[in-house]
């Protein structure tokens, strides 16, 4: 099969398939995140968003109208493929879809920059500050179809068999001007 298959070629025997209890452990090991593929309604419009917006470079052309973007040193981080039944409508809130992928920038001062570049170009930012779960302070914002994109820093990092860091208690961390004046304190 076609790893970038249009939702209409996957079989949807394949789709909902039920997965099997497992008898072993799974000898998958994750390094890191590779890219995403996304079908969109203007793969034209979606190019100028990532590369104007967040900086990305095209890096191939398809025949089929898609496109490869990188920003990471891999050869594609985003793929944009044109979607032949989209409509016009941003799927509902609660609907099944993806509902973010994130992008680690350096700091804090990167995302107050960051920011002022979204209003700037009139992006709608949907959330600021610092999370509760993953300790991590991040802009939120959507792409021109909806996607629902995350930049942020300073996510806490878990070695094999640590705790997470205990959920803060007090008011929820949403600005940046918050996070940098509250930071979080480095061990817990």
């Amino acid at each position: 099969m076609d790893v970038y298959a249009t939702q209409e070629e996957i079989p949807m025997d394949h789709v909902e398939n039920e997965v099997r209890p497992a008898t072993r452990p799974s000898p998958v090991r994750i390094q890191r995140l590779g890219h995403i593929v996304l079908q969109v309604r203007d793969v034209e419009r979606s190019i100028r968003f990532y590369t104007e917006v967040l900086n990305f470079r095209v890096s191939d052309r398809q025949e089929t109208g898609g496109a490869f973007l990188t920003g990471v040193g891999d050869h594609h981080t985003i793929g944009l493929f044109p979607s032949a039944g989209a409509s016009a409508e941003v799927p509902a809130k609660d609907a099944v879809k993806l509902n973010h992928f994130a992008m680690q920038v350096s700091g804090i001062d990167e995302l107050f920059d960051i920011r002022a570049y979204l209003r700037e170009r009139g992006v709608p930012i949907t959330f600021e500050g610092r999370r509760r779960l993953g300790g991590h302070t991040s802009v939120e914002f959507t792409d021109p179809d909806g996607y629902h994109l995350e930049l942020f820093c300073d996510m806490d990092q878990l070695a094999p068999g640590q705790q997470s860091r205990p959920m803060s208690p007090g008011p929820r961390i949403e600005s940046l001007e918050a996070a940098r004046d509250n930071p979080k304190p480095p061990t817990w």
